[in-house]
């Protein structure tokens, strides 16, 4: 199977489960939107567990890409954080993220509390490479580097998914972003 079609496939899963969510999304339904017939998407995923797993993979891999800063620049506190919350304001925004915490947030259970997920080990492997050249430029404060990328990476769950219940009239969810970077900042500086 091409990339394309590939890609022609995960979209067609997207617009299912922002439809109807992902409960209600059957394979059948995605070769159905797809125009491509049942066994097509069989080959490519034996399941809608699969399915949906390359398909966040893709979404947020997409959004992070997206806000990446340069990597021109000697990576210090103050980009690490800009950068981190970038990526959890769009996450937030995003429309496949929303639709699953609306209606089958248990989907996201087993990647914060049994295992990391593909798109986490993605969003490691960007941001211990910034936390070890900003170590080896004196602007990032020494210690273990992957205890540091993985701390960040926790930290930026509730963040992500729960900010909404932390806001309210007197606090806003920017409010929580600031704070957060901030927090960002002076954990990371020497």
């Amino acid at each position: 199977m091409t990339s394309i079609r590939h890609k022609a496939y995960l979209e067609a899963a997207r617009e299912c489960i922002l439809d109807v969510g992902w409960k209600r999304t059957t394979l059948t339904d995605v070769a159905r939107r797809a125009g491509v017939s049942r066994m097509t998407i069989y080959r490519a995923w034996p399941d809608m567990a699969t399915l949906l797993a390359d398909l966040m993979t893709q979404e947020w891999l997409v959004m992070l890409g997206a806000v990446q800063s340069s990597t021109d620049q000697v990576p210090t506190p103050r980009r690490i954080a800009d950068g981190m919350i970038a990526a959890l304001g769009a996450l937030r925004q995003n429309p496949l993220l929303r639709r699953i915490i609306e209606l089958d947030p248990e989907l996201l259970l087993p990647y914060l509390v049994d295992r990391r997920g593909r798109s986490q080990e993605a969003i490691l492997d960007f941001l211990l490479p910034q936390i070890i050249a900003g170590q080896e430029a004196g602007t990032i404060r020494g210690g273990d580097p992957v205890v540091l990328a993985r701390t960040l990476v926790l930290a930026a769950h509730g963040l992500a998914l729960s900010a909404q219940t932390m806001a309210d009239g007197a606090i806003t969810e920017q409010d929580l972003s600031t704070t957060f970077a901030e927090l960002i900042t002076g954990g990371l500086t020497p």
